[in-house]
């Protein structure tokens, strides 16, 4: 009688099998980490046609003026932040929150997230005390309004960055912490919201109109900042950045908007020229083609010591932006400079301005990842009359 043998794998087949699996692997895996990429960056481009479009409903009721935080006339009350706000609450009345000019909103909330304190109203106010209500007078708080500071406390900043306060974000919706106004790549910030509230809470989660977050030591009373920054040139004045072009008297560079008796007036939409070519919002970390978190050249950051290189900072960065004729496209940084270079060889004059009080660092240039030198889209030349990239 004979006895059937069971075939079984030898040690070479197990070893075949083994190494076709680890090729697939590693064939797969990469391919799915380019696909969860490319989800986030479509996401991250819906976001701004849908901030596009509310920017669109904010014109349609104003007038076709932009977004902006700061009286049109405030350089008639002062030659500085200092000066002009508080002459501004003086000349009101100088009684009370109703005098003051009105700052960034967010919305809001129990003070401090304590259901059994009182509802605040938070945001940047002149005038305030350590409970959110009327205080003493705050340059800082009041600097906030302006759609960038050349100097002053918080140089570098302004409502540029705030696109998510309440002035604006109602139309998009009734929360501070809206998806919407954050990109799923920018990690370190959506970190920080999801578990940045007081006892640990997701703000994403909070039903208020605001979630208030914990005093950071180094860095204050502040809010997450939103992944989306408007473009500061095309909220000034186009004369405040305008180009030194010697066949044109009436154009000699860079003018103070304090010197401008509307400086900070926001253009309307239709100044623009080049809608196709001006870039009006976009992702301000590096976020597209990302070699590193954390820039070391931030003494504080912002998010538990970390501050993310920005847009500007690399080679390889190429931010997904938001153009003023309403289309999203990623512009590199690399195309970006190529483009300046050739303004200035035609022209004299880049497609950024270098005669600001920031000078050839422009938007913290200094403070890049690499030899990355652009500041478009946030010193623009002309302001909303130029152009960030050219016509290919």
């Amino acid at each position: 009688m004979s006895t059937k043998r069971h075939s079984a794998f030898t040690i070479i087949e197990l070893l075949v099998v083994v190494s076709i699996i680890a090729l697939l692997v590693g064939i797969l895996l990469p391919a799915i980490g380019r696909a969860r990429d490319q989800a986030k960056a479509t996401m991250s481009a819906a976001n701004l046609r849908n901030l596009g479009t509310a920017h669109g409903s904010y014109a349609a009721e104003w007038a076709d003026r932009q977004f902006t935080l700061v009286n049109d006339g405030i350089g008639e009350y002062g030659d500085n932040t200092a000066e002009a706000f508080l002459a501004y609450f003086e000349q009101h009345g100088g009684d009370g929150m109703s005098a003051t000019h009105p700052g960034p909103i967010f919305g809001w909330a129990h003070l401090n997230a304590d259901p059994s304190e009182p509802m605040v109203l938070y945001g940047f106010h002149t005038h305030e005390d350590d409970a959110e209500g009327f205080g003493g007078y705050s340059v800082a708080n009041a600097s906030m309004n302006l759609p960038i500071n050349f100097g002053a406390i918080i140089t570098h900043f302004g409502s540029f960055r705030l696109g998510n306060c309440r002035q604006f974000g109602q139309y998009v919706s009734d929360k501070f912490y809206d998806p919407v106004f954050y990109a799923p790549k920018d990690r370190i910030v959506v970190d920080t919201i999801e578990g940045g509230g007081f006892d640990g809470r997701n703000c994403f989660n909070d039903p208020g109109e605001y979630c208030p977050r914990p005093i950071i030591p180094s860095v204050g009373d502040i809010p997450v900042w939103t992944s989306y920054v408007l473009s500061p040139a095309g909220m000034l004045s186009p004369q405040v950045l305008a180009r030194d072009d010697p066949d044109d008297p009436s154009s000699n560079g860079f003018q103070d908007p304090w010197s401008l008796k509307a400086g900070f007036r926001s253009p309307s939409f239709s100044q623009c020229l080049y809608p196709s070519l001006k870039t009006q919002v976009l992702e301000h970390h590096w976020l597209q083609n990302t070699q590193v978190d954390c820039s070391p050249a931030f003494s504080d950051g912002t998010y538990s010591g970390c501050e993310p290189y920005y847009f500007n900072h690399a080679w390889e960065s190429s931010p997904i932006t938001l153009f003023y004729d309403g289309h999203v496209e990623s512009i590199g940084v690399r195309n970006a400079m190529r483009a300046d270079g050739r303004m200035q060889a035609q022209t004299g004059w880049g497609l950024w301005s270098r005669d600001t009080p920031f000078g050839e660092d422009g938007y913290l240039i200094d403070l890049g990842y690499d030899q990355a030198a652009t500041s478009f889209h946030v010193l623009t030349t002309d302001g909303i009359r130029g152009r960030d990239i050219l016509a290919d």
